[in-house]
């Protein structure tokens, strides 16, 4: 895929992907024989990925880091399994915060319905 259909593949931009391969988030692209990016299935998988952590909020940094230690290999693992359960468990903590908001605006939505319900309909002033 060309940059243009990748960037629709994937959701982002071209200037997002340029951005990402410039700050060392995606590898060295394939380039054609016109110097054009050709992205294969492999990129779109690691796409897929980084996006899944910076929509769970991942700092770029740890996506950073992330990468580093990725291309760094197998001895990296244990460290990347680290990394990735604590924010696992920082996206779980702010879930749950977020459910916690939701159960009180549902209620507060209740309250609000119950008294519209209670009221008898406005007259409107005659002219």
């Amino acid at each position: 895929m060309n940059i243009r259909e990748f960037a629709q593949h994937t959701g982002l931009s071209a200037h997002t992907l340029r951005y990402y391969e410039r700050i060392g988030l995606i590898g060295t692209v394939t380039r054609g024989a016109n110097g054009h990016r050709v992205y294969g299935p492999h990129d779109a998988r690691w796409v897929e990925f980084l996006n899944r952590l910076r929509e769970t909020g991942m700092p770029m940094c740890d996506m950073l880091r992330y990468n580093a230690m990725r291309s760094d290999g197998d001895t990296t693992i244990a460290d990347r399994l680290e990394l990735l359960e604590r924010h696992t468990e920082q996206l779980a903590a702010r879930l749950r915060l977020q459910h916690e908001h939701l159960a009180r605006l549902r209620e507060q939505v209740a309250v609000y319905r119950a008294q519209v319900a209670a009221k008898p309909p406005m007259r409107t002033a005659k002219r």
